[in-house]
């Protein structure tokens, strides 16, 4: 017994140190720990964040032989009992809960008994943050417009009998469902006030316009929805937004009205040949971001570059961070100048140029049937030779090879660029699923330091750079470049 004391050197560590190692933990893991002693019973309740997961608590399929709809229910059972036992046991004049997160599928009475206790625990403790993420039986793939329709009718249902707990969120996340009445977002967003993250996933409504008031919002994410016309009326607090996919509108469903705080903005969609071309110049027009990203699927470029004008000039100057995604391989690059010409205070330009097969329509059949477009690329006059950047310090591109498309742009960034201060040239990256589409091709890129030296030699020739060329290979990445890589 004296030994095991000895041994059991952490539980000799004080109670705010074992709460922060089980904070680190999931919530079905630190509960166990409660069987240890009388101590450790105590020390889970003292937790400061609650994060309770449908997903986490779901049995292993492998190891049971349930039906799907039994495992949706069992694990729905688990937070509705998890969530009722944690918080019962918090001691009411005891620590503020930091975060009380809840992940569930919209099924059967779950998510109206999880959101009445959540309701009722936001009535009796201190409670900083509030999240629902809310989750649907099948995935994207597998809805049907039906599925969908269904889904948004429990969900109305859910919401119209947990008013106390939505009033209270901070965060909501909600995905695959159809609205039959556009007036339910609407009512989302009058309803929790609260809100400081907004996600909507492959969600529909029957609504011709959405307006967006909202005085918390900080971010808002829109994926592949439906929502008609969304106008960012007043949404004073509102940092960054996501808006990807509209490829059932001819030009992107988008206005922008009071939104001072907007510093990062990420927009992708797939370009059709009845779509539009984006001018940034009118779509942007009445933001000031600071952080752009476009993603353009391996498809046609969406946005129409630009001469340079006051009204570009003013919708671009505060750009410090540009990052260009998925750009299909083989066209010119020179079009992507025309935003440094404009933002004059980018300091970071991204890009990853590269097709995936395995994530494209492949077949000309299909691509011409579904009116994809076969020249991908946009035409744009490199700017004057005169053109000087002062304040661009580091390009990134991911997919570089030594084609002259791409070291002809690389040399004309480091010509513009005259405070240029590292380039970094990753090599391919690896895709499996794409190799079982379309054989792999001879990458071109220097993987020798003899090759590097002279690739090195070509990017430079005639160009005066303080610039350093870093070659580098994949799978090892930087840490600050991964995140942009998506």
């Amino acid at each position: 017994m004296q030994k095991d004391n000895q041994d059991d050197r952490i539980s000799s560590l004080p109670n705010d140190i074992l709460v922060n190692i089980l904070d680190r933990l999931k919530a079905r893991a630190a509960v166990k720990t409660k069987v240890l002693s009388r101590r450790w019973s105590q020390l889970p309740d003292m937790l400061p964040r609650l994060t309770i997961s449908a997903r986490d608590l779901r049995p292993s399929k492998t190891k049971t032989s349930m039906s799907n709809n039994e495992l949706f229910q069992r694990s729905n059972a688990a937070v509705v009992k998890a969530t009722e036992s944690v918080l019962a046991h918090r001691d009411l004049g005891g620590c503020t809960i930091d975060l009380l997160s809840t992940t569930f599928y919209l099924k059967d009475d779950a998510p109206i008994s999880i959101g009445r206790t959540v309701g009722n625990a936001m009535a009796t403790h201190k409670i900083e943050k509030v999240e629902f993420t809310v989750l649907t039986e099948k995935e994207r793939q597998e809805c049907t417009f039906d599925d969908m329709e269904k889904y948004g009718t429990r969900f109305v249902s859910f919401f119209n009998e947990c008013l106390n707990a939505f009033a209270g969120l901070t965060r909501l996340c909600l995905q695959n469902l159809t609205f039959r009445e556009s007036v339910i977002v609407s009512n989302i967003l009058v309803t929790c006030k609260q809100l400081k993250y907004l996600d909507f996933h492959y969600c529909r409504t029957e609504g011709l316009i959405l307006d967006v008031e909202h005085t918390q919002l900080s971010e808002l994410s829109i994926v592949n929805c439906r929502f008609g016309l969304i106008n960012l009326t007043m949404v004073p607090k509102l940092t960054r937004l996501v808006f990807e996919y509209w490829t059932a509108y001819k030009e992107p469903p988008l206005s922008f009205g009071y939104v001072p705080l907007l510093e990062v903005l990420s927009l992708a969609t797939v370009h059709l040949s009845w779509h539009k071309m984006v001018k940034l110049s009118t779509f942007l027009y009445g933001s000031s971001v600071r952080d752009l990203r476009l993603c353009f699927r391996f498809e046609k470029i969406w946005v129409q570059p630009e001469c340079l004008t006051k009204r570009l000039a003013s919708v671009l100057h505060q750009l410090r961070i540009v990052n260009l995604v998925d750009i299909p391989e083989g066209y010119d690059l020179t079009w992507t100048m025309f935003i440094l010409e404009a933002a004059p205070s980018v300091e970071e330009l991204y890009m990853k140029v590269m097709d995936h097969p395995c994530e494209m329509h492949m077949d000309k059949e299909k691509r011409r049937a579904n009116l994809f477009s076969e020249n991908k690329g946009v035409e744009w006059k490199p700017p004057a030779s005169h053109f000087k950047h002062h304040r661009l310090a580091k390009l990134i591109i991911f997919c570089f090879e030594s084609l002259d498309y791409m070291v002809n742009h690389v040399r004309c960034v480091m010509k513009a660029a005259v405070n240029l201060q590292d380039v970094y040239l990753y090599n391919r990256l690896a895709c499996n699923k794409c190799r079982n589409v379309m054989p792999p091709r001879l990458i071109k890129f220097p993987e020798t330091v003899m090759g590097r030296h002279l690739e090195g030699k070509r990017l430079t020739w005639g160009i005066e750079s303080p610039a350093t060329i870093h070659f580098q290979i994949t799978p090892v990445i930087r840490a600050e470049h991964r995140a942009r890589m998506l």
